[in-house]
């Protein structure tokens, strides 16, 4: 499961379902090669997302559905 502290980068590495989801919330594009350096929420902030409760509340759900 991953928490607004987990590192893009962990999640990039444990959990490659979720590169399309960071991608469509627009937290981080690493099929476009942009870096993604620092936990969820330091970049949420950086980019102003506002709903990062409900993101990772999504991104947990998708986890959960893979692992069934």
């Amino acid at each position: 499961m991953i928490s607004k502290d987990t590192d893009i980068e962990d999640i990039v590495n444990d959990y490659p379902e979720l590169v399309r989801p960071l991608k469509d919330y627009e937290i981080a594009c690493i099929m476009c090669g942009e870096p993604a350096w620092g936990t969820l929420e330091e970049i949420a902030k950086l980019k102003n997302i506002q709903n990062l409760d409900e993101i990772v509340d999504t991104m947990n759900k998708i986890i959960k559905k893979g692992n069934k």
